[in-house]
């Protein structure tokens, strides 16, 4: 099996997203149970994921690498979803565990701000706090770690480069990104925009950035009305899965793929039709699994204090081998990928 890593001339490219919570109700939820022990105790101890909203094969991938990692290591894992991706939304489904009494709570926040006095309580009561694939921004001292898919401070410039490579280097492009909260989105976005102004990039121009909250008709909406607004539009940028599946659903619709580029961060499974019938040429990603079983690890060894949490520090995580830890505790899973026809059937997540 040959994978294209993002190399030097890519600068290494990745994805992310996906909103909020929503009513109590509007959730659903799964637990897995293990006879293992964990803990100084001897008593298992339970471990709760609350992706960003529900309907997400992005998600359910982490929340695989989160049952691995607790088979593997013994502890009771638990996953709550919100139903859409609205920035204060996951408060009552954090409160609810606080309740709970669970003994750890990874998060993928819809919000850098929002989410920060119910976590520092969540603290306060001993529990253990991960972020996952996107972190609280300012905000660091609400949580004990986070766990990125890859390094997400070169993002912004890889999906630039990416897009360079796929328009040849000169023409309008827009971006189609989630919900105007997410810390993830907003930070790539940014790194897009100063990518721009690199001389390499001077004939690309960016004409606007939409919003599709994450949700796909309202993705596809926008693509379309992109598409509408600006007939001599070269390129889009999808940087969350939800978004880069509508996008492709929308082009292959209108039947523009040849004059329009799409490129973006999403899952194999979801892209590889479209790969195939040639609507997408290439695209990026990671693996989410991987953020799922390393966080996993890393809270099995907060545990049983055999972990601690602090820049220059690493710890063993199973299959991954040794992950380190670098400044404000972030924690990367491993390298991202570039897909396209020739290697996206090696790929089944």
């Amino acid at each position: 099996m040959k994978l294209q890593y993002v190399g030097a001339a890519l600068v290494l490219g990745g994805l992310c997203f996906l909103g909020g919570c929503a009513k109590s109700g509007d959730s659903t939820t799964t637990a897995s149970s293990n006879s293992s022990t964990s803990g100084t105790s001897g008593a298992k101890q339970s471990v709760v994921y609350i992706p960003k909203n529900t309907g997400n094969a992005y998600f359910d991938s982490v929340i695989t690498g989160f049952e691995k990692a607790g088979k593997e290591k013994g502890f009771d894992f638990t996953t709550v979803a919100p139903a859409n991706a609205s920035a204060t939304s996951q408060i009552d489904f954090i409160k609810q565990q606080i309740q709970r009494g669970v003994n750890a709570i990874a998060i993928s926040p819809n919000s850098p701000d929002a989410l920060v006095p119910v976590l520092k309580e969540a603290m306060g009561k001993g529990i253990k706090v991960v972020t996952i694939d996107a972190d609280l921004e300012k905000n660091e001292n609400a949580r004990d770690a986070v766990v990125l898919p890859v390094d997400f401070s070169i993002i912004g410039t890889s999906q630039i480069d990416l897009m360079s490579s796929l328009i040849g280097g000169k023409g309008d492009i827009a971006i189609l990104s989630a919900t105007t909260d997410a810390p993830n989105q907003n930070a790539w976005i940014a790194g897009m925009k100063k990518a721009l102004t690199l001389p390499k990039y001077k004939g690309i121009k960016l004409v606007e950035v939409v919003y599709g909250d994450d949700e796909p008709q309202k993705s596809q909406r926008e693509t379309e009305a992109l598409l509408t607004k600006f007939p001599n539009l070269k390129g889009i940028i999808a940087p969350t899965s939800v978004g880069l599946v509508a996008a492709a659903q929308a082009l292959e619709t209108a039947q523009v793929a040849k004059k329009v580029q799409l490129t973006g961060l999403g899952l194999p499974n979801q892209m590889r039709r479209f790969v195939q019938n040639g609507t997408v040429q290439k695209f990026a990603l990671w693996d989410p699994g991987k953020m799922g079983y390393a966080a996993g690890y890393l809270i099995a060894g907060m545990f049983d204090k055999s972990v601690k949490a602090a820049p220059g520090g690493s710890f063993k995580a199973g299959d991954l081998g040794s992950l380190k830890f670098g400044d404000k505790n972030t924690v990367v899973a491993g390298p991202p990928l570039v897909f396209d026809a020739k290697n996206i059937d090696h790929y089944k997540f």
